[in-house]
């Protein structure tokens, strides 16, 4: 009689693995969904949105693995970024440090979901937060570096114009993600 070694931990790793690549061709798509910003060359994309959710949802570890499967499609070349622009030189761009925020903004949102969980919407919120704040600081960071701004302009370029719209994707976010989880 042939044994049967297909157990939970093999299903529920797959449905993470399915998940993970779910979010990072979310990721790719939401970078097609373009809201132009009157003063900045650089529009407001669902991007960010969907690395929020990554993080709540997928927690730490899947959620930072789909950002890096997103980040590494990009890198390889195919047009899954902003604009549908890809390549290294993306990332080392004057935008890359948000696409580098996103792995780690994903990493604190799923590793701060995996321990306070996400029923509370508050909490929920306070979550993403704290995974935006981490994108933004990878982001401005790198914008001060590569454009040669000071820390004033770069927050006025690269931040301010966009706080209203991942205002309405971090609540979106934290409404959705709330209460849910695949360990579940």
């Amino acid at each position: 009689m042939e044994e049967n070694h297909f157990h939970y931990n093999d299903s529920h790793n797959i449905k993470k693995m399915v998940f993970a690549s779910l979010f990072a061709a979310l990721m790719a798509v939401g970078a097609y969904i373009e809201i132009p910003v009157p003063i900045s060359p650089v529009p407001i994309t669902l991007q960010t949105f969907f690395v929020l959710l990554t993080g709540a949802i997928l927690g730490a570890r899947w959620g930072t693995i789909s950002v890096l499967v997103y980040l590494l499609l990009g890198i390889a070349g195919l047009p899954v970024f902003s604009g549908g622009s890809s390549g290294l030189g993306m990332i080392f761009g004057p935008t890359g440090g948000f696409l580098i925020g996103f792995m780690f903004g994903a990493f604190i949102i799923g590793y701060l979901s995996d321990r306070l969980g996400t029923k509370n919407i508050g909490l929920n919120i306070a979550i993403m937060l704290s995974g935006l704040l981490v994108i933004y600081v990878f982001g401005i960071l790198q914008l001060m570096n590569v454009a040669d701004l000071s820390l004033t302009q770069a927050i006025a370029l690269g931040m301010v114009p966009y706080l209203p719209g991942a205002v309405l994707k971090l609540i979106a976010a934290a409404v959705i993600s709330s209460g849910y989880s695949l360990d579940k």
